[in-house]
C-alpha cells in the first residue's frame, strides 16, 4: 500500500528538490508527468502550492501548509503500522537514526550489525547530519532515534543514556608521547601541531585550552576535517587533538595512538541517545532503542587500549 498518493508524492518531491526537472530525476519519471500532477492537484484544491520562478519553483504558504500536514500523515500512518505489528506480536518495521557524521564509522555501524543478526525483520535508515541538525530533525519526526553530541534536554527531547569521550593527543604508535599515561596541553607546543580548524567543535576546546593554559603554540597544519587530521597524523606531519570518538577504529587497529589530556576543566565530549518524548514509539523502534541503551552502558567496542588513554566515562539515566 503506497503511503502518498501520486499527487503527493510528486508534491513533496517538488517541495524539496525546488525544481520539477530535479524531482523528476530523483524519482525517474517523466517531468511533464510531474508537472500535470501538480497542476491537476492545484486546480482541485483551487489555490496555488507553488510559486514559478525563473530560478525554480518556490512554495506558496498554502503549499508550506500541504508539505507539513502530509509529513504528518506519513509519521501517523507509520506509528499506526507499528502499532499493529505489536498487536500481531511481529518483531519488523523499519527504524531510522539520525547521527552526526564523527559516529558512521565504528560505533554505530558495529551496533547496527548486531541489532540486524538480533532482528532481521527490522530494516534500518542511517542518516548523518550536522550535530546542530539532530535535535529538530528528529522533533520533526524526520528520524525515530537520535545520537548526539552535547544535548540538551527539552520539553521535547529526552536523554536515555550518555557516554563522555575525552579529548587527547593522537600520534602514530611509538611517539614518545605515548609512553606517558596523560599528556598535557602544553605538549602541543613542543611537537609539530595539526590543528582542527572551525567549524569543526574541537577547535573551540582548543581555543579555550591555549587560552586557559597560556600555552602559545604555532600549528604546522590546519583542516576542518576530522578525516583529514587523521590522515596526516598517520603520515607523520605532526601530533593533533581530538575527541577518541574520532579515532575508536584506529586505535583498536593500532594505526594510530590516543594519549588523554590531563587538565582539571577540560570537559569531554558528551554524546546522548535521544527521543521524542511526544511521540509513542513502536515495537521496532523500542527494540532498536534497547539495543542502543545496552550498547552505551556497556561502552560496547569502545574499550580502551591499555596505558593509552583515559577510559570514556559512562553514565546511564532509566529510560
Amino acid at each position: 500500500m503506497p503511503v502518498f498518493s501520486r499527487f503527493l508524492t510528486y508534491f513533496s518531491a517538488v517541495a524539496r528538490h525546488g525544481s520539477i526537472r530535479r524531482a523528476a530525476e530523483t524519482l525517474g519519471i517523466s517531468a511533464s508527468s510531474i508537472d500535470r500532477q501538480i497542476l491537476l492537484g492545484e486546480e482541485r484544491l483551487g489555490v496555488a502550492l507553488f510559486e514559478r520562478l525563473p530560478t525554480g519553483l518556490r512554495m506558496t504558504a498554502a503549499g508550506e501548509l500541504l508539505l507539513a500536514q502530509s509529513t504528518q500523515w506519513h509519521r501517523d500512518l507509520e506509528a499506526y503500522r507499528g502499532r499493529l505489528d505489536d498487536l500481531k506480536g511481529m518483531k519488523r518495521g523499519h527504524v531510522t537514526l539520525l547521527i552526526p557524521e564523527a559516529l558512521a564509522r565504528g560505533f554505530v555501524p558495529r551496533i547496527l550489525a548486531g541489532i540486524r543478526r538480533s532482528h532481521p525483520g527490522i530494516t534500518l535508515s542511517v542518516k548523518v547530519l550536522g550535530n546542530h541538525e539532530i535535535g529538530p530533525a528528529l522533533i520533526e519526526g524526520r528520524g525515530d532515534l537520535a545520537l548526539m553530541f552535547d544535548a540538551v534536554a527539552s520539553s521535547r527531547l529526552t536523554l536515555r543514556g550518555r557516554m563522555d569521550f575525552p579529548l587527547g593527543i593522537v600520534t602514530v604508535p611509538g611517539h614518545p608521547l605515548t609512553r606517558k599515561a596523560h599528556a598535557r596541553f602544553s605538549d602541543c607546543a613542543t611537537w609539530p601541531l595539526i590543528m582542527p580548524a572551525f567549524p569543526l567543535a574541537l577547535a573551540e576546546k582548543l581555543d579555550w585550552l591555549a587560552a586557559e593554559t597560556r600555552v602559545r603554540i604555532t600549528p604546522v597544519c590546519e583542516s576542518d576535517d576530522i578525516e583529514t587530521l587523521k590522515s596526516l597524523v598517520r603520515h607523520g606531519v605532526g601530533i593533533s587533538v581530538m575527541s577518541y570518538v574520532d579515532v575508536i577504529e584506529e586505535v583498536e587497529s593500532g594505526a594510530l595512538a590516543f594519549i588523554g589530556l590531563a587538565h582539571t576543566k577540560l570537559r569531554p565530549f558528551s554524546l546522548s541517545f535521544c527521543v521524542d518524548q511526544a511521540r509513542s514509539l513502536p515495537l521496532a523502534v523500542r527494540l532498536v532503542a534497547a539495543a542502543l541503551d545496552k550498547a552505551i552502558s556497556e561502552g560496547k567496542g569502545l574499550a580502551p587500549t591499555r596505558g593509552q588513554h583515559p577510559s570514556p566515562r559512562q553514565a546511564i539515566s532509566d529510560a
